[in-house]
């Protein structure tokens, strides 16, 4: 018949592992964004107090970023609430600028 479940005291171990031997120190890896800026922001506009239209090289390709941002010991850090734009999508929006001109105006 086999035994599970925990060893009794020393049963079983070499007497050199019975020793105190301190187990290996943990290291915590953190990760913070803001630490690890792989980012080029180039500030384009502030639409108002806490939202920003930034352009970024993120990873190799490019954003259009319109993002809010809140202020914490004393630094501006963006928020969660905002949109990337890829290039693509970003050429989409501002093909229809017009269309969306018109229709702001339609609905004033």
């Amino acid at each position: 018949m086999s035994f599970r479940g925990k060893r009794k005291d020393g049963e079983g171990l070499a007497s050199d592992e019975n020793e105190d031997h301190a187990p290996p120190n943990k290291v915590s890896k953190t990760f913070s964004a803001v630490d690890s800026d792989d980012s080029d922001d180039v500030v384009v506009c502030e639409i108002s107090k806490n939202r920003r239209v930034s352009v970024r090289n993120w990873n190799g390709k490019i954003w259009v970023d319109i993002r809010e941002f809140y202020v914490k010991d004393g630094k501006q850090l963006p928020g969660k609430k905002g949109i990337s734009l890829s290039l693509d999508q970003w050429n989409v929006l501002r093909d229809h600028a017009e269309a969306i001109d018109k229709a702001l105006a339609e609905n004033s």
